[in-house]
């Protein structure tokens, strides 16, 4: 994952945002309990939404503790954690090890390799528990691979691809609640690969790399480019948020939709005004 999908921290109540940090402090142990340093190291902010999105919708019994860490070695803070930071390891650990490899694959980063090579052995037990779960994310990674290496231009084609591996993400089990999950997933995914392709176009077209938004940058104007890109974050927004308002959802509402209506819009306005500081300083 790419730690987009995250809390806009000046808009939570303190109460909230300390809830929040305890399940990104449960999830962060977990790795650490699991797979070691190496897998401690891959945690994402995106994960602790899916475990927050899950946890809303089946109400788990939660485990409570105060534990010290690196970050925090004197005073001890709260951490929670129940079946889902389990299962969000799991996958935080498989993407993070997927995503060492497609870097490597595309970019032939020599430490993405290494790291992929650390990583292996602990993919292929986090799969263990998951196997046909783990198939269909590296066949969906494949797919984008294969497109990518094509130059596909159907930009909603590309973005749908990773949208169906969150969808397959946030399918924990088979149940009533499994269309709606990949319907959100899939709408969230999409936002997720358009906003990475957002924030690296300008460092891809350098280096001659594939990015399904590289055509429109080179083409539009600088405000036009951001609008449409906007516009097309707008366009999966909406349907990943009309989808968890059809879920039964009470328990960490207040921190979910802080996400999705505000939390999710930090890094494009953050890369949007970055551009046009460095714009205005290369015109200057």
């Amino acid at each position: 994952m790419f730690g987009y999908v995250v809390p806009n921290r000046s808009e939570l109540k303190v109460k909230d945002y300390e809830l929040y940090r305890s399940f990104y402090c449960g999830l962060c142990r977990e790795l650490l309990r699991k797979y070691g340093i190496s897998g401690q190291l891959t945690l994402t902010y995106d994960l602790t939404f899916v475990i927050l999105l899950l946890s809303g919708l089946y109400e788990p019994p939660v485990k409570k503790g105060k534990m010290r860490c690196v970050v925090s070695p004197i005073v001890s803070h709260p951490v929670r954690k129940n079946r889902f930071t389990v299962y969000a390891a799991d996958m935080n650990l498989i993407l993070a090890y997927e995503k060492c490899k497609d870097d490597w694959n595309d970019e032939k980063k020599l430490l993405r390799l290494a790291y992929a090579r650390l990583l292996e052995g602990k993919a292929e037990k986090a799969s263990a528990d998951y196997s046909a779960k783990a198939a269909s994310i590296r066949k969906s990674l494949a797919e984008i691979s294969l497109q990518e290496e094509q130059r596909q231009t159907d930009i909603d084609q590309m973005a749908g691809l990773f949208g169906n591996l969150l969808g397959e993400v946030l399918c924990f089990t088979h149940d009533q609640w499994e269309p709606k999950l990949r319907e959100l997933g899939f709408y969230l995914g999409k936002y997720i690969y358009l906003l990475d392709a957002y924030e690296d176009v300008e460092g891809d077209l350098e280096r001659g790399n594939y990015n399904p938004l590289g055509k429109m940058y080179a083409t539009l104007p600088r405000d036009t480019f951001d609008d449409q890109v906007k516009h097309l974050l707008l366009l999966s927004l909406s349907r990943t948020c009309r989808t968890f308002e059809a879920l039964p959802i009470l328990r960490y509402s207040d921190i979910l939709r802080n996400i999705l209506y505000s939390g999710v819009w930090l890094k494009f306005e953050s890369v949007k005004k970055k551009r046009r500081e460095e714009g205005k300083k290369k015109n200057a």
